[in-house]
């Protein structure tokens, strides 16, 4: 009996935790495992976002948004879905804020602000062009990377969910959007 009061219950790990929530839906248990990787999350969303606020905004979304996944995901490694998590959502949240561009290079900061200054501001008309240039590009895509790119940009899943949605391998993803986003690119040039 003496050994039962000092022996405490072993932490549960990551994967417990999110089993228990798929199980039950108990947000008490998702928080818990939240709690334990908040300020990593943190680390990651300002790492991106690059203000506190901003960042702790994010923390909370990024929370919101595994109360949905994690019912619908299968997840082997918690500390890398969520990161791929956090840092998608940051990364669509610059998008949003910013002017939609082909090179991903000019999201950094820098060279977002050196775009800026280099452009007049955008027309209506020169976004509703752009925007009907895309449209036309999107469609002389082959079928696999025109679907890889939408689901990746506009449904913002990472590459591991694209590979189980679409039954593509994994490297076969990368390598479309890759090849995908620069045909874009270059056609978005030609127009």
């Amino acid at each position: 009996m003496f050994l039962k009061i000092l022996r405490r219950n072993a932490p549960l790990t990551d994967a417990q935790y999110v089993a228990n929530y798929r199980s039950t839906g108990d947000l008490t248990a998702l928080g818990e495992l939240y709690e334990r990787n908040m300020e990593w999350v943190f680390a990651v969303c300002f790492k991106y976002l690059r203000h506190e606020d901003d960042a702790k905004d994010a923390v909370m979304q990024v929370f919101e948004q595994l109360i949905a996944d994690l019912r619908t995901h299968e997840v082997a490694n918690f500390k890398s879905w969520l990161h791929s998590v956090a840092k998608n959502h940051c990364l669509m949240q610059l998008r949003r804020q910013r002017v939609a561009v082909a090179d991903e290079t000019l999201f950094e900061q820098e060279a977002y602000e050196t775009f800026v200054a280099e452009t007049n501001e955008p027309t209506a008309l020169s976004i509703d062009q752009q925007l009907s240039s895309l449209g036309q590009c999107l469609q002389t895509l082959k079928e696999e990377q025109r679907r890889s790119v939408e689901l990746f940009y506009w449904q913002q899943l990472c590459y591991q969910q694209i590979a189980q949605q679409t039954g593509y391998e994994l490297g076969q993803v990368k390598s479309y959007i890759q090849n995908g986003k620069r045909n874009l690119k270059i056609c978005m040039e030609k127009s």
